[in-house]
């Protein structure tokens, strides 16, 4: 859903893009006593985390690099649900919440100096222009990739601690696809970053010209969030995922899912591994537009190599998934509304056998049978003796049979049937 950016920064931060996971934070006492719903909850989270971020690396609108990277952090999120630290996943979400607010604030004030451009490959040599915007897009990337001591550091690499922590395949399996979106969530950072602001310009010269900052009464509010970025997760991680805190006592959890003791004890190297993978992520970026800036034509060419080239189209159509619910769910339901729903069942059967069918065919029927009446005399008297013969000959047997007034009814029905006859 495309908005402003201070709609963007608030609904990506606090409001309905996070109450899913807030709503399964509130249910724990429920998806506690379904192991299996937890092992699927933690699958469906890594999935969504690795499968934002890869589609995050190619996109070239500004905002939706962000808003690619909310996604892949609310799959963080909902898998760690998965694995029944709740109060982990509340934590990363305030976090999440403080630096996704700045990127998304930071971003408008580029967009917005910048003449509503968002298009990464339109941009480039912003950072003379846009000192402030690009320190506080740094803090908050910075953030986001965990860098150690930041406030995403605190919970998104707990998160990762506590997967590798559960001897399980479900959690390894979330711990493998977490660090892997920790690289792509790494690279798109550092390329949004180098492509905004540290790259040659490829903007237009009216653009360029008239560039500008944000003004101080923008700054304030990026600056105290840019101050919570760095601080937040520090000054508040014993509090709310401290051992033994009781700051979200609403929160149940099973005493034999509580692994974030052994978590703690966990061997450096293995403590150290996410943040290997977001080095790599940083330097794989680094080298790829180093080299597109050395050798462009090279770049250029090996872009059209086949794989590369499907690999490229693959994730900048987010895996085909637009497409596939498109043409299997959408195109399915409007085909079984239209031909089905529509065209089968309310025009075929409702209509031909609801009031309007019945009304049509009451009053065809009678057109047909006025056709007999063509105002001679001879055949209007035979009509009237074989009606009259009709009448009581129904009459008698119904009479005879059911000794009721049934017949009654039928005497009257057949004279309006008349009535109808000659309505000429």
């Amino acid at each position: 859903m495309e908005g402003p950016t201070p709609v963007s920064a608030l609904i990506h931060a606090a409001t309905l893009v996070v109450s899913g996971v807030f709503l399964i934070i509130r249910c724990s006492i429920f998806f506690e006593n379904a192991e299996n719903i937890l092992k699927f909850v933690s699958i469906i989270g890594c999935l969504t985390s690795f499968f934002a971020a890869s589609v995050g690396l190619f996109q070239n609108d500004l905002k939706r690099v962000i808003a690619y990277s909310t996604c892949s952090q609310l799959g963080y999120m909902i898998f760690i649900c998965g694995l029944s630290h709740y109060s982990v996943s509340m934590f990363h979400l305030a976090n999440h919440a403080v630096f996704k607010a700045l990127l998304f604030l930071s971003a408008g004030c580029v967009i917005h100096g910048l003449n509503d451009e968002q298009d990464l490959r339109k941009m480039g040599g912003l950072l003379y222009i846009f000192p402030v915007s690009f320190i506080m897009i740094l803090i908050g990337s910075l953030a986001l990739i965990g860098t150690p001591f930041l406030t995403g550091f605190y919970s998104k690499d707990c998160i990762l601690e506590i997967a590798i922590s559960n001897a399980n395949p479900v959690s390894n399996f979330c711990y493998f696809l977490g660090c892997s979106a920790a690289f792509c969530t790494s690279f798109y950072s550092f390329r949004l970053m180098f492509l905004a602001f540290l790259n040659p310009t490829n903007t237009f010269k009216s653009y360029f010209d008239g560039a500008h900052d944000a003004p101080i009464k923008m700054i304030v509010p990026l600056i105290v969030l840019g101050l919570g970025s760095l601080f937040y997760g520090f000054l508040t991680k014993d509090l709310i995922i401290g051992l033994g805190s009781l700051f979200y006592n609403s929160i149940f959890s099973n005493f034999y899912n509580f692994q974030i003791i052994d978590s703690e004890f966990l061997n450096a190297a293995i403590k150290n591994i996410p943040f290997y993978f977001t080095i790599f992520g940083m330097l794989f970026s680094l080298f790829l537009i180093n080299c597109f800036n050395v050798n462009k034509v090279a770049v250029f060419n090996l872009k059209l190599w086949k794989p590369l080239r499907f690999v490229y189209i693959f994730l900048n159509k987010k895996w085909f998934f637009d497409l596939l619910v498109n043409e299997f769910i959408v195109m399915s339901t409007m085909r079984f509304g239209y031909f089905l729903s529509f065209q089968t069942i309310d025009k075929g059967v409702v209509e031909k056998f609801g009031a309007t069918g019945l009304t049509s065919s009451f009053f065809s029927l009678s057109s047909n049978f006025s056709g007999f009446n063509s105002g001679l005399l001879f055949i209007n008297v035979l009509l009237i003796i074989l009606f009259a013969i009709s009448y009581f000959t129904f009459f008698f047997i119904l009479t005879f049979f059911f000794e009721s007034n049934f017949s009654l009814l039928l005497f009257f029905f057949s004279f309006l049937l008349t009535f109808f006859f000659f309505k000429d």
